[in-house]
């Protein structure tokens, strides 16, 4: 049979997901909301590494195709969503909470603070916030939780990229100082590579010590002080 050889034909490029809606900032604006913030953040299950919140304020006049939960993305198009997000958003912020202040007030209050930190540096005022999650920092303006808002709400998927692309980065940049744990490659999270390299050398400073494995660790007996 003729036709075009299989190795010959043009390969389909991979079918991107769905925008996330932006129902809930339509419905907002037309209650006289005009600046409604996006809220949410990455690393919360991590063992190494901060968790970091983006925060962003989107023009309801932008289209960003296939703009949606950070998760759903390849690495390539999160960044690429991201540069264009610093481009074109009203406004966009993220923020850090560090290994050590995870491990001093818990990861969902720093979850929290993370992300009541990135709306405070945000450059532009804002009417509303919606985060992701079942529950929200205190603000000084309205704001509502929306479980499963990276993928029901724009401006919240917007900020879950912000959120995902910096804090990828950061794990990257700690790579080069603590190369024998892989951050580079797992992004500070539980994969087996991660753990066998803790069980190998124990933790280093960048890992949260209330985790486990950590925590139990005779390496951070010797090293932090830990019980």
């Amino acid at each position: 049979m003729g036709g075009t050889p299989i190795a010959d034909r043009p390969r389909k490029r991979a079918k991107l997901p769905r925008a996330a809606p932006t129902t809930d900032e339509r419905l907002l604006a037309e209650d006289g909301y005009e600046f409604v913030a996006g809220v949410d953040e990455a690393g919360a299950g991590a063992l190494a590494g901060p968790v970091v919140a983006g925060a962003v304020v989107i023009p309801l006049s932008v289209r960003l195709p296939h703009l949606t939960d950070s998760k759903l993305l390849t690495a390539a198009f999160r960044e690429e969503l991201h540069d264009q997000l610093r481009e074109r958003a009203v406004a966009s912020a993220t923020a850090l909470c560090a290994p050590e202040v995870i491990d001093r007030i818990n990861i969902l209050q720093a979850r929290l603070e993370a992300m009541r930190l990135s709306v405070e540096a945000l450059s532009c005022p804002v009417d509303f916030v919606l985060v992701d999650g079942h529950v929200a920092p205190p603000f000084d303006v309205p704001c509502r939780a929306v479980i499963g808002g990276d993928r029901r709400c724009r401006v919240i998927a917007a900020a879950s990229i912000l959120a995902k692309v910096t804090r990828d980065r950061l794990m990257v940049e700690l790579d080069s100082s603590y190369p024998e744990y892989g951050f580079a490659e797992h992004k500070g999270y539980a994969t087996r590579q991660h753990l066998e390299a803790i069980a190998d050398h124990g933790p280093c400073p960048v890992h949260r010590m209330t985790f486990a494995p950590m925590k139990h660790s005779a390496q951070q007996t010797l090293d932090f002080g830990g019980e």
